[in-house]
């Protein structure tokens, strides 16, 4: 966001006091973070930064804290590891000796392992360096949150630490991390960037040192493109040192890239859009329709399938909508739409709206087994693998697809799929694929034929 003052070249001043020297990206983005407004409040109440690894990213973090800690702040720092959080203890700790000050005289530390604290005495500013939990900061305030390793903060985290800096009269939250990799288990970054950079979060920040796609692991100009420290202690020599055979790896954790979807789910990106069309196909026959009610209960999910005239089956999402709005909706597409069978699945809504298609005199839906869900669920991976499934590439359906993972059903090794965030409703995919099962298992009627 647009500032005119910042109080960043007193954090600097402060930190050199230790002896070291920041790099001139350092402080640009120091200046940024720590940029005021006309009364003197954080422009930005959160900043988020994703810099490639080794590239001294945490130093700005501990820049900001040497500041707080002489300004009489209370701060939070936490790690996804006990190491790393431990490691930034230390690296303060040494800061604050370097600076002249001597422990038990200026200031006092707690080294208990995942507990770490350190106490400025002159000021009263206070650090307290944790691993994160789900239940993590609960009945705590600070004025200050740092998020390290954020590649990896969950929701569940979020909730727990979000409202720590709430009673703070100027808080601030800074996360910073790499692009997650396919092992990661955060949403929260990756969202939050997404939010930032479409404009959506006010009093917010971000900054990421990144390519835009998937680039030569040798292409040099990448290399210092994605790296601030390139020339300082970074350098070509040992860039080159890292190359191994994982592209993707390369790109995530030098380069900076953010992949579009997960590299680990059941169903790949490229295995999905193989199947897209550019154009709509021609459709025959009537529609068969998929409704799926969450597991939690709280959404319902329907899609379409109809045959095509190459011999495919051609999927789309019609809405996702919260329980709370009724079924009404869901009717008024089955009264006007030319229906062959509708499958419905969920407990906590199925025979409901099985009812009400009842009393608006609608043919009777199917309700699956859990046998025919397995078998549905199979027949899912299977079109899709032998491309007996076309779509259009809906956003919400694609992203839903491209991260989800297998779960187990039932004991004879049966599988279903569940979506691997939180903020992602599984239920869009399973009404789609419950509307190819229906649409690949009912046979139409045969026309009576008399024969003289």
């Amino acid at each position: 966001m647009p500032y005119t003052k910042t109080a960043y070249q007193e954090a600097i001043d402060i930190y050199h006091k230790t002896g070291l020297k920041s790099y001139d990206w350092q402080a640009n983005l120091v200046a940024s973070v720590m940029a005021i407004d006309d009364e003197g409040l954080w422009v930005h109440q959160k900043f988020g930064f994703s810099i490639p690894r080794r590239n001294g990213k945490t130093e700005i973090v501990y820049i900001v804290e040497l500041w707080a800690l002489e300004h009489g702040l209370n701060v939070l720092h936490t790690a996804h590891r006990i190491s790393t959080s431990h490691s930034s203890f230390e690296k303060m700790k040494k800061y604050l000796e370097k600076m002249g000050y001597k422990e038990g005289t200026d200031f006092n530390s707690i080294k208990a392992k995942g507990q770490e604290r350190l106490e400025l005495y002159k000021t009263g500013g206070v650090i307290q360096f944790r691993t994160r939990t789900s239940s993590g900061g609960l009945g705590e305030g600070f004025d200050l949150l740092i998020i390290d390793e954020a590649q990896e903060y969950t929701t569940e985290q979020e909730s727990a630490l979000k409202y720590t800096v709430t009673d703070s009269n100027n808080p601030m939250t800074i996360m910073c991390g790499t692009p997650p990799t396919p092992v990661s288990s955060g949403t929260v970054f990756a969202n939050y960037r997404e939010s930032v950079l479409f404009g959506q979060s006010k009093y917010s920040g971000w900054a990421e040192w990144s390519v835009n796609e998937m680039t030569d692991i040798n292409d040099v100009e990448a290399w210092y493109n994605s790296n601030p420290s390139m020339g300082y202690h970074l350098n070509e020599r040992k860039i080159e040192a890292e190359l191994g055979e994982d592209e993707l790896d390369h790109n995530v954790q030098r380069l900076g890239y953010w992949p579009k979807y997960n590299q680990k789910s059941a169903i790949s990106e490229k295995e999905w859009l193989d199947l897209k069309v550019n154009a709509l196909p021609v459709l025959t026959g009537p529609l068969h329709v998929g409704i799926k009610y969450g597991n939690d209960g709280s959404n319902v999910a329907m899609s379409i399938a109809v045959k095509t005239l190459s011999g495919k089956v051609f999927v789309e999402t019609m809405d996702c909508l919260s329980v709370r709005k009724g079924n009404q909706w869901i009717i008024n597409f089955l009264r006007d739409a030319n229906v062959a069978n509708v499958a419905i699945d969920g407990a906590s809504g199925q025979n409901l709206l099985a009812s009400e298609m009842s009393e608006f005199r609608l043919k009777a839906p199917t309700l699956p087994t859990v046998k025919e869900i397995i078998t549905a669920n199979n027949m899912w991976e299977q079109g899709i693998y032998q491309k007996n499934i076309c779509h259009a590439d809906q956003p919400s359906l694609t992203t839903v697809v491209t991260n989800c993972e297998k779960r187990n059903i039932g004991s004879g090794g049966g599988f279903g799929y569940r979506s691997q965030f939180d903020d992602m409703d599984i239920s869009l995919m399973d009404s789609a694929l419950l509307a190819y099962w229906s649409c690949s298992s009912v046979k139409p009627k045969k026309k009576q034929q008399v024969r003289y």
